[in-house]
């Protein structure tokens, strides 16, 4: 497979998008105009992706300073490989190799492509969300359809937010990404989608963590006590 890597790329720095192979009029993520864009190279000077330790096994990734409106990443050390659940919009040849960069949803793709050629590294996604089309300058080794567990590191598709969301359980952590928000002391579904669908997927999240022994939740601009975060939950829940 060729890992050839497009020359030309920009970031946007009202939300961190990466433009692959092209210069568009706006972001094709949040629409911000071609004023707000620098290039790669120049996001890598002015933004550092720094490591915050959640436990031994896992750190959280985020760009230092904060990029736009900034996501976490997570990277997750198993016994065989090392694994990033999503990735940073700043592309940082001095963070430390990974094997597999997968994600929750096509949001947040990040510099994936530039990760995976300098460290021959293999991305995975979900079927329906590679289908769209801001994912197309982007490569992925492997799309999956189904629930899967891999190197102790378990993943479930549940639709709602985008057609392909897919959450993590590792150890006794849970890795939801952006689904629900924690706004103000309360909790909302992620506005960006289908109502519907996305109260269904939380109805489906809500099944299959109920009886897991899981003590923290990784979002994507959070770490939190599980009882915590599940309190709020469960009051989303009831509709």
């Amino acid at each position: 497979m060729s890992r050839e890597l497009q020359k030309e790329q920009y970031v946007c720095l009202v939300c961190g998008f990466n433009m692959v192979g092209y210069h568009p009029e706006k972001c094709p993520f949040c629409g911000a105009s071609k004023k707000e864009f620098i290039t790669s190279e120049e996001c890598s000077a002015r933004f550092a992706v720094q490591g915050f330790t959640v436990n031994e096994k896992v750190t959280r990734l985020n760009s230092v300073p904060s990029l736009g409106l900034e996501h976490s990443a997570y990277r997750i050390k198993t016994t065989k490989n090392t694994y990033w659940i999503d990735c940073p919009s700043s592309f940082d040849t001095r963070l430390e190799p990974m094997d597999i960069i997968t994600f929750t949803h096509h949001h947040f793709l990040g510099a994936s492509n530039q990760y995976r050629e300098h460290f021959s590294s293999q991305v995975c996604i979900h079927k329906l969300d590679s289908d769209h089309a801001i994912c197309q300058a982007f490569t992925f080794d492997k799309t999956f359809q189904d629930n899967f567990t891999e190197d102790g590191i378990e993943a479930f598709p549940i639709d709602g937010h985008t057609p392909g969301f897919t959450f993590y359980i590792f150890d006794d952590i849970l890795f939801v990404c952006d689904y629900v928000f924690i706004k103000d002391g309360k909790m909302l579904y992620n506005p960006f989608g289908p109502e519907k669908e996305t109260r269904e997927g939380g109805a489906k999240l809500k099944g299959i963590i109920r009886n897991r022994d899981i003590k923290i939740v990784c979002g994507y601009n959070y770490v939190v006590d599980y009882v915590e975060w599940q309190k709020k939950f469960d009051k989303l829940c009831v509709w």
